[in-house]
């Protein structure tokens, strides 16, 4: 019988520890992360998905709609601006992670997930002389039944955002904020999985206890940085330059997100 009943419990011990991630609350998603093999796209997400490997096929370059969101309303993207999209894409549909920064008002979007300036700053490099004709993605189309459309004239990134930091923190509204430290936040690449500890916890730690802050933000960065060469032997993406510097956190202001084909009033 005790070995029933310790059977039990190390079931049991083990559905927890499988479930500490969960999904965003979108029809199409899984409840919890699982392995998916089909997967075209976000394939960093195939061990653990929150999507299912037939809504990645709307993420075959080149990517024209995806989710009713037409990604050519000012002509098609550019090869490497479309790479960026598609990590943010897959970041919200697909990552285990992103339900970690649930709307609590919303609970099919995220708030205020943490990106790293650096994949900001890239983003916004590598998409400058695309077109878009909205700022907003969510606030500033027309939408109808053959979705969203322009209401304005299409210009370039480089003319609607000042900088990377504008881009991730206007273009989804308030889904995303730009980091204050440049270990303890997202590049939706696989050295995710290596901070994801570091965010977690202090999330909402007051700025009081810098101390234990900045040894949690120097272990980061060694075990970061230990992460991305591995990945780079192994043949992974490239890292241009990495800083070391040390910040206080700043917590988070609140903010609401809405679904991209919502009404979304600020």
């Amino acid at each position: 019988m005790m070995k029933l009943a310790a059977g039990c419990l190390f079931v049991l011990l083990s559905i927890v520890s499988c479930h500490k991630d969960k999904c965003l609350d979108r029809k199409d998603h899984r409840k919890y992360p699982s392995a998916d093999p089909n997967m075209k796209e976000c394939t960093i997400y195939s061990n653990s998905s929150c999507c299912y490997g037939n809504f990645t096929e709307q993420l075959v370059s080149p990517v024209l709609i995806v989710d009713n969101t037409h990604w050519d309303r000012c002509g098609k993207l550019s090869e490497k601006c479309e790479v960026f999209m598609k990590k943010i894409e897959c970041f919200y549909q697909c990552s285990p992670h992103a339900a970690h920064w649930i709307n609590p008002n919303y609970t099919v979007g995220i708030l205020l997930a943490p990106l790293c300036l650096n994949f900001c700053d890239n983003w916004f490099e590598a998409c400058k002389d695309d077109l878009t004709c909205a700022r907003n993605w969510l606030a500033d189309f027309a939408w109808n039944y053959d979705g969203n459309h322009c209401r304005n004239s299409c210009v370039p990134y480089s003319q609607m955002y000042k900088n990377g930091r504008d881009l991730c923190q206007s273009m989804w509204g308030h889904s995303f904020t730009v980091s204050e430290s440049p270990c303890r936040c997202l590049r939706l690449d696989r050295r995710d999985e290596v901070v994801m500890k570091y965010l977690l916890p202090d999330k909402d730690t007051d700025s009081s206890a810098s101390e234990e802050v900045h040894r949690d933000e120097r272990s980061c960065q060694l075990e970061g940085l230990g992460a991305v060469a591995g990945e780079e032997k192994a043949g992974g993406e490239s890292v241009v330059g990495v800083v070391i510097v040390l910040f206080k956190p700043v917590k988070p202001r609140v903010f609401q997100r809405s679904e991209r084909t919502m009404p979304v009033t600020w």
